[in-house]
């Protein structure tokens, strides 16, 4: 017995902002005549990241990333049927699994989705409950260490990592500053607690923090890079002040940018910048998703989703990342 999968292959290399001819929508037979441990897996719910952008596969290869699935067959103990799984089989919409239990980038390949509670969606297991969150929870906190009382500024921060940190902040008694592109996305801001928001297609940072934080910012959360964060290092971030590095989202489809270089801020104003990897904490994510996930019982922590229907839109999906569609975290329905 077999039945069709479909998979999303990279077709071309991406040149500036990807396209919808950059991929490409392949079929294949999967059998369901199961060797002993082996599993087959059907996708519930599929991430699209930024990081996807720039990630090393070559052309013909499976698009990356996780997926929240469904166990359809299994000659497997430790999954029978119907057990919800995530793991990190990337754009495909229904995956046999010889090893279930093989290493991957965020420990096991596939692993039984946490129980979060019947009021809780399980799409968040990759969003503010998932790889993101971790992103989020980990680096402000192991990387950035805030403290009560210090000004906090977050770029990207209607993402699904900026959004967290910011409410994260917060919880620690800081005062935080988020910036996004869009008037929607500063209103949600507003809603999660931030003290003080700013679209900076609108205002610039300078202008921005000369207004909201003339005292100078002690963390600054980056996740766009380019000139934004040169603003933020030449101008405004106090001496010894602490950089958590998560992304650089505003040079990702512009092969030829050259950045202004930091080095001379790093340098005299002794910053202590770290980079932040979910994967690096991989080993911890059972802490992290324990605290988020009481956050958000207690109604201090909100999250909030884009969520496209369709394994078809797989790629569009993806794509409206950099038109800076999605509000929260983006995800596609299968």
């Amino acid at each position: 017995m077999a039945q069709t999968a479909k998979k999303w292959i990279k077709a071309k290399d991406f040149d500036g902002i990807p396209k919808l001819s950059d991929f490409e929508l392949v079929e294949e037979p999967i059998s369901f005549n199961l060797k002993p441990g082996e599993i087959v897996v059907e996708a519930v719910y599929l991430t699209v990241d930024p990081y996807m952008r720039g990630y090393p596969i070559k052309i013909g290869d499976t698009m990356v990333g996780e997926q929240i699935a469904r166990v359809k067959v299994s000659n497997n103990k430790s999954f029978p049927e119907g057990t919800m799984v995530i793991t990190y089989l990337g754009w495909r919409s229904l995956t046999l699994v010889p090893e279930p239990e093989a290493p991957s980038r965020m420990g096991a390949l596939v692993k039984k989705l946490p129980n979060f509670g019947a009021d809780i969606p399980i799409s968040l297991g990759l969003g503010t409950l998932g790889m993101p969150g971790m992103t989020a929870y980990f680096g402000l906190l192991a990387r950035g260490q805030p403290k009560a009382g210090e000004t906090v500024l977050v770029s990207g921060a209607a993402g699904a990592v900026g959004s967290v940190v910011g409410q994260i902040a917060k919880i620690k008694g800081c005062k935080v500053i988020g910036s996004a592109g869009s008037k929607v996305k500063c209103d949600w801001l507003k809603e999660l607690g931030f003290d003080h928001v700013f679209n900076y297609k609108e205002k610039t940072v300078d202008v921005a923090l000369k207004e909201f934080a003339p005292e100078g910012i002690d963390l600054y959360y980056d996740n766009v890079g380019g000139d934004f964060s040169y603003s933020v290092l030449a101008n405004h971030i106090k001496f010894g002040g602490r950089v958590v590095v998560c992304g650089a989202i505003s040079a990702a489809n512009d092969k030829d940018r050259r950045d202004k270089s930091t080095t001379m801020f790093i340098i005299y104003k002794q910053l202590d910048i770290r980079g932040v990897i979910a994967t690096a904490f991989k080993d911890r994510v059972k802490e992290g998703v324990t605290d988020i996930l009481g956050w958000i019982k207690e109604g201090k922590l909100k999250y909030r989703e884009t969520v496209t229907d369709g394994f078809q839109n797989m790629p569009d999906t993806f794509i409206s990342l950099f038109r800076g569609d999605n509000i929260g975290k983006a995800l596609v329905k299968a």
